[in-house]
């Protein structure tokens, strides 16, 4: 027989026993190789998963009672703050924004909390940039002879 019909019969033989090996390999009672034999890794108790980033979360009865005093002493708002953000709230907010020029959506932003006096100085504002140097850059040393 030639080399090519060994390889092939070879092959053939190889290509059998590893698919009985693949097909049994996850049935209970079907033979195992040493590969699927091994031991399984133990998995540990503790998550591996890293914390969620918390965002923004839901301001406070007071701190909704701040921005209901702002938005009521600019008129905005009628009524008595009370704490909660309701649709009285919502709209006086959506008033507040459509007056500066900010999109009225009626939801608490930077830029509407700073207009109200309640922001703080870099809310809504961008990374700081480095001031350039105003100083000239120093002369070349004298260099020696």
């Amino acid at each position: 027989m030639s080399k090519r019909t060994w390889l092939f019969i070879f092959g053939a033989v190889l290509l059998v026993s590893a698919a009985s090996v693949v097909s049994g390999a996850g049935q209970p009672g079907a033979a195992q190789t040493s590969s699927t034999t091994a031991k399984k890794k133990k998995v540990s108790s503790k998550s591996k998963r890293k914390p969620k980033v918390k965002g923004q979360t839901t301001p406070t009865p007071d701190r909704i009672r701040e921005i209901q005093t702002a938005l009521q002493k600019d008129g905005s708002y009628e009524g008595e703050p009370t704490g909660k953000w309701d649709a009285a709230t919502t709209e006086a907010m959506k008033k507040y924004q459509d007056k500066i020029g900010v999109s009225p959506t009626g939801k608490i932003d930077a830029v509407s909390l700073n207009k109200l006096g309640l922001g703080s100085d870099t809310a809504g504002k961008g990374a700081p940039v480095p001031a350039a140097s105003s100083s000239a850059a120093p002369a070349d040393p004298p260099q020696a002879k």
